[in-house]
């Protein structure tokens, strides 16, 4: 028996050796003509799978080029570029047209693709001026000569094309939403409505509040450059401060539709915190009278400090928005949107509130 086992075992070791001997050389040396020929194979089905995977993605068309243009205030005589985008219809048919402002550090050279993209998908008369570039000389951040730039643009489109004077839309984002809710309190009878997002709206505060330990940081300086001074350093310049201010002039917004929009994390990982827009809110509220109700102080130190309300209200459906909405409030035509995000702007959104609003305007006419 010891013997047989012996001899069975003996022949199994063998085998074994002997494909061990042949594995590391002669499979190896089989198998690579095998594979050799199997890879044109695998690469060609992997080629085919991916270019299957492109024909089912959505294309994205590029967006059209924009064509720049200039106007000339009658304030100072100086030139303002601007860039505008129309559909052809809009040479003979009454065609919304669609004002974007540039943030507080660019100009209107500023790649907002987004919005644009947007706007041409409505088939809306598309305008990007320049109101004075960058946010850090006098006549720029808000001044009277930088809101007349905006109405020179506004009016130079309206002798090129027909504008439905009953769409004239307005709309920015940081320095754009600014600008806008500026407009809105200095000139709410030439848009039909306006939409505003995470805004600076009391320039004095927002001064103090990019000040660390007593030193202005960037948009501290840019706001002491552009007013001539620190707030306090005169009546003069104080006075200025409230000129271009939103929040001071938004009491005459009047029924001009205005919505103002802010993520509830803005002044914690971005730079304008939402009491901007919450007081901004305010303001319109407060011109409307008794019957509208402005957001309590109680409510701003909640959604500002711990970035949400003791007692959360009902989740309201923005159409656009896809985000959790923290706290909606309306007055008359006008609102207030803080919802689950930070310093951002999500263009359908506004665009889907901007399509409902339909009101007269004043101006130069066709």
């Amino acid at each position: 028996m010891e013997t047989q086992r012996g001899t069975v075992t003996g022949k199994r070791t063998q085998a074994r050796l002997f494909t061990m001997a042949r594995t590391p050389e002669t499979t190896r040396s089989a198998r690579l003509p095998i594979v050799a020929c199997l890879l044109p194979l695998v690469w060609f089905i992997a080629a085919s799978r991916r270019v299957s995977a492109m024909d089912d993605e959505p294309s994205i068309a590029p967006v059209p080029k924009t064509i720049q243009a200039e106007t000339t205030s009658p304030l100072d005589g100086e030139r303002q570029p601007l860039l505008y985008w129309a559909p052809p219809e809009a040479a003979n048919q009454d065609t919304p047209l669609f004002v974007f402002l540039h943030s507080w550090s660019s100009d209107y050279l500023q790649d907002n693709e987004k919005w644009l993209r947007a706007c041409v998908e409505h088939r809306w008369i598309w305008l990007h001026p320049n109101f004075r570039g960058v946010n850090q000389t006098p006549k720029a951040c808000g001044s009277k000569y930088a809101r007349q730039d905006i109405l020179d643009a506004i009016d130079f489109i309206s002798s090129k094309f027909k504008v439905d004077r009953t769409r004239i839309y307005l709309a920015g984002v940081s320095g754009g939403g600014h600008m806008s809710l500026l407009m809105a309190g200095h000139h709410p009878d030439r848009f039909s409505a306006v939409s505003a997002w995470v805004g600076p709206t009391d320039l004095a505060e927002w001064y103090r509040f990019h000040c660390k330990d007593g030193q202005a940081q960037k948009y501290a300086q840019m706001i002491a450059k552009s007013l001539g001074g620190k707030p306090g350093d005169s009546i003069e310049i104080d006075t200025d401060y409230r000129d271009r201010s939103p929040v001071f002039q938004l009491q005459r917004a009047g029924e001009l539709p205005v919505s103002i929009w802010a993520g509830v994390e803005d002044g914690h990982s971005g730079s304008v915190p939402v009491s901007h827009s919450l007081r901004a809110f305010n303001s319109i509220a407060l011109g409307h009278g008794a019957k509208s109700t402005p957001v309590s102080d109680v409510e701003i130190e909640q959604l500002v400090g711990q970035k949400k309300l003791d007692q959360p209200q009902p989740q309201s459906e923005i159409p656009g928005l896809s985000r959790d909405v923290l706290l909606h409030r309306r007055s008359k035509d006008s609102e207030v949107i803080i919802f689950d995000g930070g310093h951002e702007s999500i263009p359908e959104a506004a665009f889907f509130w901007l399509s409902a609003k339909q009101r007269k305007t004043q101006g130069q006419q066709n």
